[in-house]
């Protein structure tokens, strides 16, 4: 077998994680009422995950202020009850020597809709008057099929900044050893970044650098919170798949500049910010995208979309066109896909659950 393989660790900063399988931020619409705390599903769907030997789970997308959630669902990390919350979980990760992430996120414009199950035939944005609120975005104009976003003030988007730097020292409290900033599937960061979303004139529009400063002022600010102990990804969706947006050659330009401001690793996805773009699907259509940023910058790279067997994801990592894999349905299908991947690739792993030793995955 071609080295590195599957099942190689890798180590960013001070921080060791057993293999290159892990698991991306999914969201689960499922937080106790509207208040963003983590519940017993979320123990039991993060346990299931903790036992199945990824080296990495990251928590789905965590909104660091209220008005910044998706739905009314989403888990938010920006009180202390949140924290007493997510504290256990993220203990049980560890003590099963998964590295445990979480996703710090501002939904932007494409907040303040309905959540992803359970309101059949509904969709689109939440109207104020039925508990929704008014979403923020770069600038005054909306996601197909949702209401205007109110373009941000300097002091908004100042408190944003904030919001991200006090969210990741909640996530560190929580015990939390990797935080993921969410710059990507068209929610306000990646709303900034592309131009296609960013009308604004002042120092945060027009040039790439200006549609890059809030992200960077936030890594610039969240490094500064946390220290330098703690591994700080950062995702991005490296294209729009529009002409004349956001793309794989300003990804990794921005790539550069946040690994300048301590950033550890990218997370590569695509798309998200245009309802009806013309995206090729298909197996691993999106590591090209991931392996391009790798050529083109300097810092790991993570590849994710339609990876979905043992063998398909060691190449990638064998090839070198992706320094870790993230597979998120199929662990939805099989949170023990890490067992077995080493079993069928024939690779001996320590961290199977004893428990479940009478029933071994078959070579």
């Amino acid at each position: 077998m071609n080295a590195p393989t599957l099942f190689t660790p890798i180590t960013l900063r001070h921080l060791t994680i057993r293999n290159r399988v892990w698991v991306p931020p999914m969201c689960m619409y499922s937080a106790l009422g509207k208040d963003g705390v983590p519940t017993d599903f979320h123990r039991a769907h993060y346990g299931a995950l903790s036992l199945g030997g990824a080296g990495l789970i990251i928590v789905e997308a965590t909104a660091v202020n209220p008005e910044g959630r998706i739905s009314f669902h989403d888990l938010g990390i920006w009180n202390d009850d949140q924290v007493a919350a997510f504290t256990p979980i993220v203990s049980f990760m560890a003590a099963n020597g998964v590295v445990p992430g979480i996703q710090l996120a501002h939904a932007g414009r494409k907040a303040s809709t309905y959540p992803g199950w359970g309101y059949p035939g509904i969709d689109g944005t939440v109207p104020v008057e039925e508990g929704g609120w008014i979403p923020l975005g770069p600038s005054a104009n909306a996601f197909e099929g949702y209401a205007q976003a109110q373009a941000m003030t300097a002091e908004q988007i100042s408190q944003v900044v904030a919001d991200f730097a006090s969210a990741a020292r909640r996530a560190v409290e929580a015990g939390f050893q990797v935080l993921e900033i969410h710059s990507a599937h068209g929610y306000l960061i990646h709303e900034f970044l592309s131009p296609l979303t960013n009308e604004r004139t002042d120092d945060f529009g027009g040039p790439l650098k200006n549609r890059a400063r809030l992200l960077l002022d936030i890594v610039r600010a969240v490094r500064t919170e946390v220290g330098e102990e703690i591994v700080l990804f950062v995702r991005f969706s490296a294209t729009d798949w529009v002409e004349g947006g956001w793309n794989e050659e300003e990804t990794s330009i921005v790539t550069d500049w946040v690994k300048d401001l301590g950033a550890d690793t990218v997370d590569i996805s695509t798309g998200g910010l245009i309802a009806g773009a013309k995206i090729p699907v298909g197996p691993g259509y999106q590591v090209p995208l991931a392996h391009y940023v790798k050529e083109h910058a300097h810092l790991p790279t993570s590849a994710v979309g339609m990876i979905t067997t043992a063998e398909q994801a060691n190449d990638i990592i064998a090839s070198g066109r992706a320094d870790a894999v993230m597979l998120g349905r199929e662990h939805l299908r099989d949170p023990h896909f890490a067992l077995r991947a080493a079993a069928q690739l024939g690779v001996d792993v320590d961290y199977a659950p004893q428990q479940y030793g009478r029933a071994p995955y078959p070579r």
